[in-house]
């Protein structure tokens, strides 16, 4: 699971006098990237190669990199590409409050933002705490909680899979996981969407986010449980309550909205693609199709931030300086035509499942192999309850009005309004 990455605000902030690019950069922002960002994409490959220079909300400049090679050769080159936020050089001209900054990050002992063996030491008690989760339990809970979800809609015959079923159903079984009661659910993703969203209420969101991550570590410690967090603290290495706090917060907020745009993407394909219309009657293995064509042509985040250059390097024949951000175009990388070009069909998930694609990142950073493996048995079960419930969906309104979200870091659907016959609720017995 991908970090998310909020939104980008619609209007430059001011403050600071950054050292930018010049008139050659790309602005990080517009509509492009989410009604036609291949199309972008294809445009910055004619005009910059795979080494894009942009520039990002307040005027502050990054390379945005949109090849796969080149990609591959920053995420497998930890010590010239670290993912250390404190190298950047533009520190002294970021204002306290740009939006951006919960996803940029500063320097903190969390496994986000952590370079080297102080990164790996987080990442293998992370890691053992999320790998000793139980796939058979992971999958109960989210059947139950998907099926608490859809009673709530199945008698209406009409609903938004975007609000009232993706969005709620990642972030209700990680609350779970990681320990928290099903009554704090909702206020978590309340909190998880506004921080992504980018806007003015995104500090205060990540406040508040810390703030249940810190009452949740101190309920632990207290009366520990057969929960991720519990597993965390039991580590046979020992982690400040901060750290552990802080590194909660970058499981659950990777996991939410990233599944979520995972599973609409995935239903919006079902529903529009005739190559996965057996999806919706019952066919099991064209669900996995859908969900690996949607990491190759929709990857949930289409752009990473970031890695920060350790010295003055080359890449792609650009010069890059010490300290300039590098963000990884995921989304872009996956269509790059020197990969597609080994593919013997225009579907990559139709050659046998193909996963080399980098929707999880690459190399020492990359999402963890448990969480991505949580996170596929959260879209996967959710899309086939969903399915077995409501075997009848259909679109409510023309596919050529479906919206994007306004971001160019996040690929995902603001709405997915749907029809079907009404059902009963799995408590109705009569």
């Amino acid at each position: 699971m991908t970090r998310p990455s909020p939104a980008a605000p619609a209007e430059p902030l001011g403050g600071g006098c950054p050292v930018g690019h010049g008139a050659t950069a790309v602005p990080l922002s517009g509509p492009e990237f989410h009604t036609e960002p291949q199309a972008l994409y294809r445009t910055m490959r004619r005009d910059h190669g795979p080494v894009v220079p942009v520039e990002l909300p307040g005027g502050f400049p990054a390379w945005l990199i949109i090849g796969y090679r080149e990609v591959h050769q920053v995420t497998s080159d930890g010590e010239l590409f670290p993912r250390d936020v404190g190298l950047w050089n533009q520190w002294e001209h970021i204002p306290a409050d740009w939006p951006l900054l919960p996803m940029v990050g500063q320097p903190m002992p969390s496994i986000y933002f952590t370079a080297g063996a102080e990164h790996l030491r987080h990442a293998a008690m992370v890691g053992a705490a999320l790998e000793a989760s139980d796939p058979f339990e992971i999958r109960r809970h989210c059947e139950e909680l998907a099926d608490r979800i859809i009673d709530d809609i199945c008698t209406r015959g009409t609903a938004d899979l975007v609000a009232e079923f993706a969005e709620p159903l990642p972030v209700l079984v990680l609350s779970r996981l990681v320990g928290f009661p099903d009554a704090e659910g909702a206020d978590i993703a309340r909190v998880l969407k506004d921080l992504a969203d980018g806007g003015p209420e995104a500090q205060t969101a990540y406040a508040r986010f810390g703030e249940h991550m810190q009452q949740l570590v101190a309920a632990k410690r207290a009366a520990p449980g057969n929960d991720v967090t519990s597993r965390m603290m039991a580590y046979h290495e020992p982690f400040t309550d901060e750290e552990y706090a802080l590194d909660l917060m970058a499981i659950t907020a990777a996991g939410h909205l990233t599944t979520a745009d995972w599973i609409t993407n995935s239903l919006r394909l079902m529903l529009t693609d005739d190559q996965f219309a057996d999806s919706l009657s019952g066919g099991r293995h064209s669900v996995g199709e859908a969900m690996n064509e949607v990491l190759w042509e929709e990857s949930p985040t289409s752009i990473l931030a970031g890695r920060w250059a350790a010295r003055d390097t080359r890449l792609a024949g650009r010069d890059i300086k010490a300290g300039d951000m590098l963000l990884l175009g995921l989304g872009a990388a996956n269509s790059d035509p020197h990969v597609r070009q080994h593919l013997s069909t225009g579907h990559p998930s139709g050659q046998g499942g193909n996963s080399a694609h980098l929707a999880f990142s690459h190399g020492e950073y990359r999402c963890p192999f448990p969480a991505q493996e949580i996170a596929e048995i959260i879209a996967r079960t959710g899309i086939e309850v969903l399915l077995d419930r409501l075997p009848d969906l259909d679109l409510a309104v023309p596919v050529e009005t479906l919206v994007r979200r306004q971001s160019a870091f996040l690929r995902g659907m603001e709405s997915l309004p749907v029809l079907f016959t009404p059902v009963r609720t799995t408590g109705d017995v009569s």
